[in-house]
């Protein structure tokens, strides 16, 4: 916030100049719920180190109904749209920091136990899926998902026991009303028979296991919307090329994650793939 010194024009010799930064007045920051001490701290040091006062809610039940000089939302579209909604009625200014379904691209031309391990250590290990950028869902060849599905079953036993409900390395879900949501995902017609590991939940604990999902139906609920848990779809496509089509017909991932030691695939999913 220290002023900035700045040459003038000759033309209006003799005068000095300066840059004042000025604060933009009272900032309100709107944490999210899964991280709710980093993603509120994040944008509070900025604003106070810019000389701002900030009110902070950590919460998505907003004030929105007061008139701010800046508003910093982090979470999900849906309350991203009520608060640019707010935010146009005083022409607020605002940064969203939102999701998006982060999918994992898995290749054949890759080291398999190196894959299932550092999906499990993103999806599972990573507060149990409830993070922005856990791996949301995985796609990968028809031929090739029966290997990958058998490898990932393997290493969620080497990491969580046989009893992963009982696993002391397993997060539970952070609240009564999420483990309702993704019991309502899991219970879904259309996904409840494509279970091939988990499934297993303690409502008392609010526990649920890690779970995989095969050839989980594009129009069902659960590939709609950000999953938030220990949920993991897997998606088959008959060319590892069609994963790019399936991606870019959603909603742009915040992250996405491909395995693969082919290099001409490598450039292409760059290329063409929008995330972050």
């Amino acid at each position: 916030m220290t002023p900035e010194k700045v040459k003038t024009s000759i033309r209006t010799f003799p005068s000095s100049a300066e840059i004042v930064p000025e604060p933009l007045g009272v900032v309100l920051v709107i944490s999210a719920w899964n991280y709710p001490i980093l993603l509120s701290l994040d944008p509070v040091v900025g604003a106070i180190a810019a000389g701002n006062a900030v009110v902070l809610k950590p919460s998505e039940i907003a004030l929105l109904q007061q008139k701010w000089d800046k508003i910093f939302y982090t979470g999900n579209g849906r309350v991203g749209k009520i608060v640019m909604t707010a935010a146009a009625k005083h022409l607020t200014p605002f940064g969203l920091e939102l999701g998006g379904k982060s999918p994992v691209v898995v290749d054949s031309n890759n080291n398999l136990l190196v894959t299932a391990r550092r999906i499990i250590s993103g999806k599972w290990g990573l507060n149990n899926g409830q993070a922005c950028i856990s791996p949301d869902y995985v796609i990968t060849t028809k031929e090739y998902a029966p290997k990958l599905v058998d490898a990932l079953k393997t290493e969620l036993e080497q990491f969580y026991g046989k009893n992963p409900l009982e696993s002391e390395d397993l997060s539970r879900i952070v609240s009564s009303n999420h483990f309702a949501r993704l019991s309502k995902l899991l219970n879904d017609d259309k996904v409840s028979g494509t279970i091939v590991y988990g499934g297993e939940k303690d409502e008392k604990k609010l526990r649920i296991a890690p779970t995989i999902l095969l050839d989980v139906p594009q129009d069902s609920s659960i590939m709609g919307e950000e999953i938030f848990g220990p949920l993991l779809p897997v998606i088959t496509v008959h060319k590892l090329e069609e994963s790019i089509d399936v991606i870019n017909s959603g909603e742009k991932p915040l992250a996405a994650y491909v395995f693969t030691n082919d290099k001409n695939f490598k450039e292409q999913f760059v290329k063409n793939v929008s995330s972050g």
